[in-house]
């Protein structure tokens, strides 16, 4: 299966490294352009994309995934499935439709229940038993 990840933080890099050892194919990588960090503001990768180079894998890096360049750039890669965790920008609908068997969103808390910027902490707030495949990263 073609597919096309699309994620940015640390969290998603798990997903991304089984996904690339799996049978199937990854055969693009989106996630956010370097932003500048640190007090001296050096243009620095996210650890998607330090996973994806080190793993020899296409790296796009749109500021704005929803024009129609970036739009037409899915569509030619011609995925099966595109699977996103915490990519950091909203997918319009074209996109969305592209892959041929659509798109998968991983997310760290249980949804829909529970919502909103501190989605993780409110799991283990509310102490909850189960929750999804939640980590902490330090």
């Amino acid at each position: 299966m073609r597919i096309v990840f699309a994620g940015t933080p640390k969290f998603a890099v798990e997903s991304l490294a089984i996904l690339h050892k799996s049978d199937h194919e990854v055969i693009a990588v989106y996630c956010q352009p370097d932003r500048p960090k640190g007090r001296g503001k050096i243009l620095t990768a996210c650890p998607v994309k330090l996973y994806a180079e080190e793993n020899n894998l296409l790296v796009i890096q749109p500021e704005d995934f929803s024009n129609e360049k970036n739009q037409k750039k899915l569509t030619s890669l011609n995925p099966d499935v595109m699977v996103v965790a915490a990519y950091g920008q909203i997918l319009s609908t074209k996109a969305l439709r592209a892959p041929r068997h659509g798109c998968l969103n991983i997310h760290a808390s249980l949804l829909p229940r529970w919502r909103g910027a501190a989605t993780s902490p409110s799991v283990v707030i509310r102490l909850r038993r189960s929750f999804s495949n939640w980590r902490s990263y330090s």
